[in-house]
């Protein structure tokens, strides 16, 4: 994956559209479900792993 692709904007952008797609689909088909499930596990993991990073840089975290 590209540098420019695994920006916490482009990944948070991911989650929300990803979000409200399904918060208005009334039937969604399973299919794209199951696929868009895997996108945005993918995307949060990727938010998650550019926060700790962040909280690293400020000392934020304690080193266990």
């Amino acid at each position: 994956m590209s540098k420019e692709a695994n920006t916490y904007r482009k990944n948070y952008q991911k989650l929300k559209k990803i979000a409200d797609t399904m918060r208005v689909t009334e039937e969604p088909d399973i299919d794209q479900l199951v696929a868009m499930v895997g996108e945005a596990t993918e995307a949060y993991k990727n938010c998650q792993a550019r926060i700790e990073a962040v909280e690293k840089a400020l000392g934020l975290v304690s080193e266990q």
